[in-house]
């Protein structure tokens, strides 16, 4: 069984790919897949140091997390397709003006 250590290695692994890609990317969708890396790496950890502290509540904290990124996800993807319906394409370099 891997320890708490390598736990931690892998989220910052998995939030510093996000965080590169969300810095680096013009791709609406891709940037939105980083968001959503960089929340699972925050939730492993809250699930890792749950599980070593034998405690629960991160685990609890995680499922109201993954709730709350359901409904993120659910808007988020609304106004990525309402974005592509008014500009026709999802680079966010194309998006400067919010006013339709």
């Amino acid at each position: 069984m891997a320890g708490l250590t390598e736990y931690i290695i892998l989220a910052s692994v998995l939030f510093g790919i996000g965080a590169i890609g969300f810095l680096t990317r013009r791709n609406a969708l891709i940037l939105f897949m980083c968001v959503e890396m960089m929340l699972n790496s925050v939730n492993l950890m809250l699930v890792a140091f749950s599980h070593f502290r034998a405690d629960m509540a991160g685990q609890v904290m995680v499922l109201f997390i993954y709730a709350v990124a359901a409904a993120e996800v659910a808007v988020g993807l609304a106004i990525l397709i309402a974005l592509f319906r008014h500009v026709k394409d999802v680079d966010i370099t194309k998006f400067h003006l919010l006013r339709w």
